[in-house]
C-alpha cells in the first residue's frame, strides 16, 4: 500500500434476508440455563433462585419443574449450603450465631433448616472466635479510656451477632488480661 492511501475496507456481509427467524427457546432450557449460570458463580438457595427466574419472567411452574430437577441431581441443597455458609462465614468473617441466623433468614433457608446448620456451631468456636476478634482489636485501642475501649469491643461483638452476655464476658476477661481495669458495668453507647 502506497503513502497516504486508505486501506481497502472489507465488504460486510449482508445477513440472508430469506432465512427464517430463530425459534423461540425452550421456557425450561432458558430457565435451567440461568440456573447454571448462577450455581457455577456461588452456591445459591432454592428462593435465591426461584426469585431470580421470577425477575426474569419464567413462569411459576417451569420455575418449580427447573429448581426440582436441580435438586433432584444435587445441584441445588439448601442444607448443604445453610451448613457451608455457617461455616464459612463464621470462620472467615466471624459472624456469631444471630447475624448468621439473619443471613440465612434473607437468603431464603427455611428455619428448621437454618437452626439444624446453626446447631453445628458450637459455642466453645464461638467463643474462641469471639476472643479472638478481640484480641485484634485491643491493639488499636491502647489509648482509649477502658470503659470506652470496652464500649467499642462490645459493640463490634454486637455487630457481628454475638450475644450480649458473652460479648461482655469476653471483653472484660480480654481487658483483665492486658491490665485494664472495668470500673462496674460496661456502659451503653446511650451512656457515654
Amino acid at each position: 500500500m502506497a503513502l497516504g492511501q486508505r486501506p481497502r475496507r472489507r465488504a460486510r456481509e449482508e445477513p440472508e434476508r430469506d432465512a427464517p427467524p430463530d425459534p423461540p427457546a425452550d421456557p425450561e432450557s432458558v430457565a435451567r440455563t440461568i440456573c447454571l449460570n448462577l450455581l457455577t458463580v456461588r452456591a445459591r438457595t432454592r428462593s435465591e433462585l426461584a426469585g431470580e427466574l421470577a425477575r426474569r419472567d419464567v413462569t411459576d411452574d417451569v420455575a418449580a419443574t427447573v429448581l426440582d430437577r436441580l435438586e433432584e441431581v444435587r445441584l441445588l441443597d439448601d442444607t448443604a449450603f445453610a451448613e457451608q455458609w455457617v461455616d464459612s462465614r463464621h470462620r472467615h468473617r466471624g459472624l456469631g450465631r444471630r447475624a448468621l441466623s439473619q443471613e440465612l433468614r434473607r437468603k431464603g433457608v427455611e428455619t428448621e433448616v437454618a437452626n439444624a446448620a446453626l446447631d453445628e456451631l458450637d459455642p466453645e468456636s464461638e467463643r474462641a472466635k469471639a476472643v479472638e476478634l478481640v484480641r485484634r482489636r485491643l491493639p488499636s485501642l491502647d489509648r482509649a479510656e477502658p470503659q470506652a475501649a470496652a464500649r467499642r469491643l462490645v459493640g463490634m461483638l454486637a455487630r457481628k451477632g454475638y450475644g450480649a452476655g458473652l460479648a461482655y464476658e469476653v471483653v472484660r476477661t480480654e481487658m483483665a488480661n492486658r491490665g485494664a481495669e472495668l470500673d462496674g458495668e460496661i456502659p451503653d453507647d446511650d451512656e457515654v
